[in-house]
């Protein structure tokens, strides 16, 4: 059997929309993120370009694409943060959305969230007492929904 030409060169990473679809996604899911009202508090001190950098690296690794990421795991960079069920739910929706608007394949989706919620029990806390300090410079970031009033 006769593959195209075009299909015989292809990695499944190629096949999954490779570095430009992932850079896609990345801007379109940090977007929100920095626009957001609650989850762009934790990001104020974070470059957006250095942020979506690290993400497109990261899921590179992950995909099967070019092994570039350099970086520390997500648990341990999030470990001085208070990140509540809620909001994770919510940074998941803004992912899917950002996937569904890249034109992700079914298959890039599927295999992204996977790698998403892998990370989410070491990363959902109970409360500010479960966060720790990655160095003892650290304060913990811990931001109110600003939808919700206080009092």
């Amino acid at each position: 059997m006769n593959l195209p030409i075009s299909n015989v060169n292809l990695s499944k990473f190629e096949e999954l929309g490779g570095k430009q679809m992932l850079q896609k996604v990345a801007k379109l899911f940090y977007d929100k993120v920095y626009e957001h009202k609650w989850i762009g508090q934790y990001f104020q001190a974070v470059s957006q370009e250095i942020i979506e950098s690290q993400q497109v690296d990261f899921m590179s690794s992950a995909l099967g694409g070019p092994k570039v990421y350099c970086g520390r795991l997500p648990v341990p960079v999030h470990k001085n943060m208070f990140i509540s069920e809620e909001l994770f739910e919510i940074r998941h929706s803004l992912l899917l959305e950002s996937l569904h608007e890249a034109n992700a394949s079914e298959e890039l989706i599927a295999k992204w969230t996977k790698i998403d919620e892998a990370f989410k029990s070491g990363l959902v806390k109970k409360n500010i007492g479960e966060c720790e300090k990655r160095y003892f410079t650290d304060e913990y970031l811990s931001f109110p929904d600003p939808a919700k009033k206080v009092g």
